[in-house]
């Protein structure tokens, strides 16, 4: 690939929040991924690249377009009065910076946005992939469940380049 064409991404891999998934993990609640979705030996989720997404990062490493992923991500715990569940993850670049949003119900009727994405401090990580540490919304603190508060560093998104 020449150095004047952009990279397109190829999927979105993320963690949501380690101790997190450890949490559900040791109340012996359940975690479980669908439509696609993969879980990775690091605990962490692969959201394969929706058709309709343009996201890119351009010879500079700047981001463009708007990354839509497929799939779903659902916690348990407590019986049940845990839930959270996390669906096709959009990245949207815009003047004011960056964030992460997801459908909140398997009706996809709400988008919330989880995650503010920090692009000063984005990286290329190993085999040219990109780093972007994250850091946990308002609306995201209550989607999980009210346990972090806003600000709270989450898991990087990492995006997978062709």
């Amino acid at each position: 690939m020449a150095d004047h064409q952009k990279q397109p991404v190829l999927a979105l891999h993320w963690g949501v929040k380690q101790s997190f998934r450890g949490y559900v993990a040791m109340m012996g609640g359940v975690t479980e991924a669908g439509g696609g979705v993969e879980i990775a030996a690091d605990g962490g989720f692969t959201f394969a690249t929706a058709p309709d997404s343009d996201l890119a990062v351009g010879p500079d490493g700047s981001l463009s377009g708007q990354g839509r992923f497929l799939g779903e991500v659902r916690f348990e715990a407590h019986g049940g009065m845990l839930k959270v569940f996390l669906a096709d993850p959009m990245l949207e670049i815009g003047a004011s910076g960056a964030s992460l949003t997801v459908a909140d119900s398997a009706a996809r009727t709400r988008r919330v946005e989880i995650a503010r994405l920090d692009l000063a401090a984005m990286t290329t990580g190993d085999v040219g992939n990109v780093v972007i540490p994250t850091a946990l919304s308002i609306d995201g603190s209550f989607l999980l469940g009210d346990h972090y508060p806003p600000t709270t560093a989450l898991d990087p998104v990492r995006l997978i380049l062709t």
